[in-house]
């Protein structure tokens, strides 16, 4: 990392959490940011979900709610970027604080609690980067307040359809008072088999792209061959595997432990990598994975991917991190299918469960 970055993110995390999150995107919309632009090589390029993409390393939703700098984080390097969540009206959050670095731990505990600006907002952006290349996904949630939360996908999927590359379907946040319930066999089917119709009528329109949905590791382990067979059924592309975790592990050292909220950061990996690989093992090469939870190195990541996942995500290690970690990741995950004897790193996905 330049000493400009280290010295810029060492200044950051003297702010408030959330201040510090604020003005890295104010910074990054003035063009602060790295200029690298999106990296690839013939062993990084891969596929997931129906995506083309240059490398594997994506970029996690809740880090760019409004969809205000996905251009910036494409030039940090990652293959794929996915903003929100957003909501069909903007919404303020929870009350504050809601955001907690965990530094001991190398962790972050949330509950923001969905705050954006809504899909007004995010559909200019999203519009206003109209051929500019590189993956920009949506991720879609529905409003605190709403009578009919199904709905609310519905509005996100039908306003944003035509300008993002994916959607990803956030019923996962355990931020949101019930949303997790969608999970549930009855509340699925209805949800699935609605995105599915409006998918439908939409793709007579205009072309089709993917949609995803993203689950949380505290899933019942019962229940993941049923979710993987409702995900295909309604035509998803990929599951995401996992939000942020309700647990607190006994390991956790810092005073901001107790903080409600979802927990995600490196305490959040072993976890959600063992829920990952129930779900490659249930889904048998029928659906493809994304794996997210407490990536903070190359070793991370290729492990997510050797369980089955086909692309992962992070956010909570650039914290830590910086921007640099993109590059990092990416040049290390290249080293090791190298040294494994893979031409590419499609070829290592699932490679531990063989």
């Amino acid at each position: 990392m330049s000493l400009m970055y280290k010295m810029g993110t060492s200044l950051l995390r003297r702010l408030p959490t959330e201040r510090a999150h604020v003005t890295t995107v104010k910074l990054l919309r003035a063009g602060l940011g790295p200029k690298g632009g999106v990296i690839t090589s013939d062993i990084l390029k891969t596929e997931v979900g129906g995506l083309q993409l240059p490398n594997p390393v994506g970029l996690a939703a809740g880090f760019d709610k409004d969809c205000d700098v996905p251009d910036a984080m494409l030039d940090a390097g990652f293959g794929f970027v996915e903003c929100g969540t957003v909501t069909p009206r903007p919404q303020a959050g929870n009350p504050q604080p809601r955001l907690f670095r965990l530094i001991e731990d190398e962790a972050v505990i949330n509950r923001m609690g969905f705050n954006n600006r809504g899909l007004d907002h995010f559909e200019m952006r999203l519009k206003a980067r109209a051929g500019q290349v590189g993956l920009v996904g949506a991720n879609l949630g529905a409003n605190k307040d709403s009578d009919d939360r199904a709905a609310d996908y519905v509005q996100g999927l039908t306003r944003l359809w035509g300008h993002a590359e994916y959607f990803t379907i956030n019923i996962s946040s355990p931020n949101t008072p019930g949303l997790r319930k969608l999970q549930g066999a009855d509340e699925m089917e209805d949800l699935l088999g609605r995105i599915a119709e409006t998918r439908a009528t939409l793709s007579a329109q205009s072309p089709s792209v993917p949609i995803f949905l993203k689950v949380a590791p505290d899933v019942e382990l019962s229940q993941i061959g049923r979710i993987v067979e409702q995900a295909r059924n309604y035509g998803m592309n990929a599951l995401i595997v996992s939000n942020t975790t309700l647990d607190r592990p006994d390991s956790l050292q810092s005073p901001h432990a107790g903080e409600g909220g979802g927990l995600s950061g490196q305490p959040l990996f072993e976890k959600s990598t063992r829920i990952l690989a129930e779900f490659a093992k249930a889904a048998e090469g029928k659906i493809d994975l994304i794996g997210v939870g407490g990536i903070g190195d190359g070793a991370q990541a290729y492990a997510k991917i050797r369980a089955g996942a086909k692309a992962v995500q992070l956010y909570s290690a650039l914290v830590y991190h910086g921007p640099q970690l993109v590059a990092d990741i990416c040049a290390d995950l290249e080293a090791r299918a190298k040294a494994d004897g893979f031409k590419t790193i499609a070829d290592a996905v699932g490679a531990d469960l063989k």
